[in-house]
């Protein structure tokens, strides 16, 4: 595979808000100074959202593809993520993200062969491998009850 770029630019507004944008994509999206710093804005993505959004959507991506070619049958995925952000040694760093996936399988047979691919998938996550923040894979598997 040949190096792909993605380009985003960064709009200043006001404040300590800013909107990014893509010349690939049609949305847009508000950033901010989280409110937990000086001036930060609620309610508005910040930059460690963003980037707790990057290894959740990562993760799923990846999940999506390794479970559609081992042919694993699902009916819901859905994953909550929680970063952590830290002072280290007078840095902040985003130091960990939790991943919470819960997975709705059509057949509990299936059990083993899903919680293989939520692992292998977080393993080879490319945003997860690009980071040094320890990712914490929490699973919780689902099973669609049988109708009578």
């Amino acid at each position: 595979m040949e190096p792909h770029a993605y380009n985003v630019n960064l709009k200043w507004i006001s404040d300590r808000k800013g909107e990014i944008s893509s010349p690939e994509l049609d949305t847009k999206i508000e950033v901010a100074t989280p409110p937990q710093f000086p001036k930060g804005m609620e309610g508005i993505w910040s930059p460690e959202h963003l980037f707790t959004a990057a290894v959740n959507s990562c993760f799923m991506t990846t999940f999506l593809s390794i479970a559609e070619n081992s042919r694993l049958e699902f009916s819901s995925f859905t994953c909550e993520g929680s970063g952590i952000l830290d002072q280290v040694e007078g840095k902040f760093l985003m130091t960990e993200i939790t991943l919470k996936p819960f997975l709705t399988l059509s057949n509990e047979k299936d059990k083993e062969k899903a919680e293989r691919i939520l692992q292998k998938s977080e393993a080879v996550c490319l945003i997860s491998n690009s980071i040094t923040s320890k990712v914490i894979l929490q699973t919780t598997l689902l099973f669609e009850l049988t109708k009578l």
